[in-house]
């Protein structure tokens, strides 16, 4: 029997030779998968859980009732007029929204292999796709920490809106993006360093607390004039501290701060990337 010539064949699955990669006309083809993997990752999560998506609602308002009374009743930081609790809701909202993405990106290789060792797809979307799911999340956060403006401002607190908040959704558009360039970074680095996924948790951790999750910016100028610069560098901080700017009208707007935060978010991004779409053509081999 003849064999046929190899130009013969319709379709040739081959490695994609390309070290960066990011076909947008492919990703979008595979839209309807992307649409399914998002509505399994908003399903799933809490299938089978006593409370449900409740558990969405729950953490970031039992995490602000605790920071409200370590931080500012016994630590004694200063919000202004601001309430402590509105205050430390709008910083870990944000802030839940990237290590979201994060704590889920990071595990893509692992525990989606037996996918990935039978199908074809683009493996971008898997991790694209948590990010876009936990969009769903970070809506219903942020229509809690509606609820509770609305209620301090009935209440008489000193709250406005100011018109940078027409900009709000691109800090959450950097903080997802963030989150995904490290996410596929460690995810890739995991394929064979298994114990890497056990600092991850103890890493955002320490991150939150440089990040100026629940103190402005300035206060730890001030108290600690020689350490502030680990925050100034950080630009998860410009995000939390820009955003309670937009919700809360509290502390300011750092232009340089921001391009500083943008230039890093599209390099973690692209070497991400760069680091996905080589580790994607052998890790099969190594999970």
């Amino acid at each position: 029997m003849d064999s046929k010539n190899t130009n013969d064949w319709l379709f040739e699955i081959t490695p994609k030779n390309k070290f960066f990669s990011l076909n947008f006309k492919e990703i979008w083809q595979y839209r309807d998968l992307l649409m399914l993997f998002v509505k399994r990752d908003i399903i799933t999560v809490y299938k089978q859980t006593v409370l449900g998506p409740l558990w969405y609602l729950i953490q970031p308002l039992f995490t602000s009732i605790t920071f409200t009374i370590i931080f500012n009743n016994v630590a004694g930081i200063k919000t202004g007029s601001i309430p402590p609790f509105l205050f430390n809701l709008a910083g870990i909202m944000v802030w839940n929204y990237f290590t979201a993405c994060l704590n889920g990106t990071s595990d893509t290789f692992k525990s989606n292999a037996g996918i990935f060792g039978k199908v074809y797809f683009p493996r971008i979307i898997t991790p694209l796709s948590i990010v876009i799911s936990n969009l769903v999340k970070f809506g219903i956060q942020f229509c809690i920490f509606v609820v509770f403006y609305i209620f301090f401002f009935w209440k008489g607190a000193d709250l406005s809106l100011n018109i940078s908040l027409l900009f709000f959704p691109v800090l959450i558009m950097f903080m997802g993006i963030l989150g995904l360039g490290l996410g596929m970074m460690i995810s890739s680095m995991v394929t064979k360093y298994r114990d890497l996924n056990n600092l991850i948790g103890f890493g955002v951790q320490l991150l939150m607390y440089i990040s100026a999750v629940m103190y402005p910016m300035e206060l730890i100028k001030e108290k600690l004039p020689k350490f502030g610069w680990i925050v100034e560098y950080n630009p998860l901080a410009y995000v939390i501290e820009t955003s309670r700017y937009m919700l809360l009208n509290i502390g300011s707007i750092s232009i340089l701060g921001l391009l500083y935060t943008a230039i890093i978010t599209l390099t973690v991004f692209f070497v991400g990337l760069l680091v996905f779409n080589r580790t994607e053509k052998s890790f099969i081999d190594t999970v």
